[in-house]
């Protein structure tokens, strides 16, 4: 079926392969780019959504991933984030019983293949974008903008802004995404072949089609926008439509408007189907999810809490125009963009207003000629490029719900496709005028290579967590967030005299930044400056009541000051907001026992252990207790019922053996001293 003889490849100079030595090119160099992530440690999200998930350890049900979110948390829970991707949890699992534990090399090698697998089928699409869809007559799709498909492939695989995705492990629910996205549309694309008896198409395959999109959808939220994509691709390529022509029409109430082809070649039946399956998913989805919205705060996207439409307007639009320049310059990439990153614009006097007017100037330029070309090869292409370029992202784009987030490059993955395609027309635009094409190919090639080492850069900083965050500073300084994670960082390797500038720093900037006044204040606490951890923890339970945390941990610094009954107090609030607190019941076992109240201690060390199993410190604190109360006999069941949950606990076997010894169970005790000497 010949639907364009165009071919962008007469104007553009550049290296003509064939199609098999293009694939091979762009998948080794896309490769290239992310191959340094492939030993990079668990970073950022990766441990909520990997490490502490436990829908990917075995003795947790299969048929529980269906009912729970990306983080594991049920998605019936006020405090879910509504995000439903149990099909790339299941590959999370599956690496993780690979595996044999959390081993963040297979991981990551998942996502560098499943990126060079995208970049390869990008080959395929570009073709059809750019050159249109012809086949020959045995059937066989032809390549009509081989060299133009290169190119737009090539500037795909090595864009920078996707390096979050790749070398950011929980970036896989882009990936996958995407690549069932990619196949959806290559499915649709197949629906069309040419006969003898002349034009028609597979239902087969645009169910298909219909089936992939809702695979994307599965591994994230942004596929079902292929269904649209499709749509569109149909009227445009397929069935030739003429959107200005049409709307000329309609307006006019014009009797020719069946001829402009909007009931030829089955296209209302195929955008039913599309229509239907769409529907269908998102009431599926919306069942699943339940009819509570997701939970997000203001400082995960304060635009959205605006009063002034005005505000959360202007606001978005500048959102837009960041991840415009992110696609346009992605050399100041960050891992997280909120926090007062991007302040919010308040009057339309922020200098700030440029960025989206720029923008909705260039978007309503190319708007006007893709309707308004008399050129039917650049009108559909100019569609096609501007479709893929906003379609995927509307549901990142705060008009139809509130997001998590202020700006994301992970959710630029797939709208980067529509903008290397415009690219790759606009070089050819310049080739066309240009008397030296070689200087102009050579300066694309050149940015080709100064994208694959901005590429190794950044998945080197992708790497460790202290890189990530560290490279966030110079480009988010105003980012308490980032402040924050340095400082985490820093205090997990044992510096806290450096973790307390950065935490102090990230309060400062968000004086409500409840996470940090806890980190700070325990800090502080275990450098017995008390009054002021005191201060920080009391204000940041003061911010946020039901912060279970930070009750407790203003409960030990009140114990260390001696206020037993305030401590005692904020312990049980503790519980009061996390029912499942066993490492408060073992603070409060620890007050209780200061008081002698041996009773009490007792019991709160031993709901300890009945929530935390392996609580060795409330076990041991048991066994001390009673075995300095005279209860050796006690003592003694305890230690050996500790001993059989965690059996080679050396601070255990110590206790019990000299419980053991005190009780002329000489044997006994030799054998376990003997074993903690092995």
């Amino acid at each position: 079926m010949a639907q364009s003889e165009f071919n962008l490849d007469h104007e553009i100079s550049w290296f003509v392969l064939p199609s098999y030595w293009a694939k091979i090119i762009v998948g080794l160099i896309s490769c290239m780019c992310f191959a340094n992530s492939y030993d990079g440690d668990f970073v950022f999200d990766d441990s909520e959504a990997i490490i502490n998930n436990k829908d990917l350890r075995a003795e947790t049900p299969l048929g529980d991933l269906w009912h729970h979110d990306f983080w594991g948390g049920k998605l019936s829970s006020n405090t879910s984030h509504k995000s439903y991707r149990p099909l790339t949890v299941l590959t999370f699992r599956i690496n993780y019983l690979f595996a044999g534990g959390f081993h963040p090399v297979g991981f990551h090698v998942i996502n560098i293949i499943l990126h060079c697998a995208i970049s390869v089928l990008m080959v395929d699409v570009f073709s059809i974008l750019l050159g249109g869809l012809q086949y020959s007559s045995k059937g066989r799709r032809l390549n009509l903008a081989p060299k133009a498909s290169l190119l737009a492939a090539s500037l795909f695989a090595v864009h920078p802004v996707h390096t979050e995705c790749v070398a950011g492990i929980v970036g896989r629910a882009d990936l996958l995404c995407a690549l069932f996205f990619l196949l959806s549309f290559l499915g649709y694309c197949k629906a069309f072949r040419e006969n003898k008896e002349g034009n028609h198409f597979s239902i087969l395959w645009v169910l298909a089609s219909v089936l992939l999109g809702a695979i994307a959808m599965l591994c994230k939220e942004q596929g079902i926008t292929v269904l649209g994509l499709n749509a569109v691709f149909d009227a445009l390529v397929i069935n030739k439509l003429n959107i200005l022509e049409l709307i000329q029409k309609v307006l006019h109430k014009d009797k020719s408007l069946e001829n402009v082809g909007l009931f030829k070649k089955g296209l209302l039946f195929r955008i039913t189907l599309l229509l239907s399956g769409g529907a269908t998913m998102l009431c599926m989805r919306w069942r699943i999810m339940g009819t509570g919205p997701p939970a997000f705060t203001e400082v995960d996207n304060p635009a959205s809490f605006a009063d002034s439409l005005f505000v959360r307007a202007i606001n978005y639009n500048y959102y837009y125009s960041l991840n415009a320049w992110l696609l346009l310059c992605p050399w100041w990439l960050c891992f997280d963009w909120s926090m007062g990153c991007i302040p919010l614009i308040k009057s339309v006097s922020d200098w700030r207003i440029i960025a989206l007017a720029a923008l909705w100037f260039c978007l309503i330029a190319l708007i006007c000629q893709a309707l308004c070309s008399q050129d039917s090869h650049k009108r559909r292409i100019l569609t096609l490029g501007l479709g893929f370029l906003i379609i995927p992202f509307l549901p990142a784009s705060n008009l139809f719900f509130r997001v998590g987030f202020v700006v994301a490059e992970r959710v630029i993955y797939l709208p980067s496709i529509g903008y290397c395609m415009l690219l790759t027309y606009g070089f050819s635009l310049l080739s066309k005028q240009a008397k030296k094409k070689k200087m102009l190919a050579a300066a694309v090639l050149g940015i080709l290579l100064i994208n694959v080492l901005r590429c190794v850069i950044r998945s080197n900083q992708w790497r460790s967590e202290e890189q990530l965050f560290r490279s966030a500073l110079s480009v988010c300084p105003l980012n308490a967030k980032v402040h924050y994670n340095v400082g985490k960082n820093l205090a997990d390797k044992g510096n806290q005299t450096a973790a307390i500038k950065y935490y102090r720093e990230a309060v400062r900037l968000n004086p409500k930044y409840v996470h940090a006044m806890n980190n700070l204040g325990n800090i502080l606490k275990e450098r017995n400056e008390l009054q002021e951890a005191e201060e920080l923890l009391s204000l940041a339970v003061q911010i946020q009541p039901d912060f279970a945390a930070a009750w407790m941990n203003l409960g030990i610094v009140q114990n260390s000051l001696r206020r037993f009954e305030e401590a005692e107090q904020s312990y049980w609030t503790a519980i009061k907001h996390r029912k499942k607190y066993p490492d408060c019941y073992y603070n409060l076992g620890r007050l209780y026992a200061d008081l002698n109240r041996h009773i009490d201690a007792l019991n709160a060390w031993r709901n300890a252990t009945v929530l935390k199993p392996e609580h060795s410190l409330a076990w041991n604190n048991m066994i001390i207790l009673l075995d300095n109360t005279g209860n050796l006999a006690q003592a003694e069941a305890v230690g050996r019922e500790a001993l059989e949950l965690i059996p080679n606990d050396h601070s255990l076997m110590f206790s019990l053996a000299n419980v053991l010894g005190k009780s002329q169970k000489y044997k006994l005790c030799f054998t376990i001293a003997g074993e903690i000497l092995t």
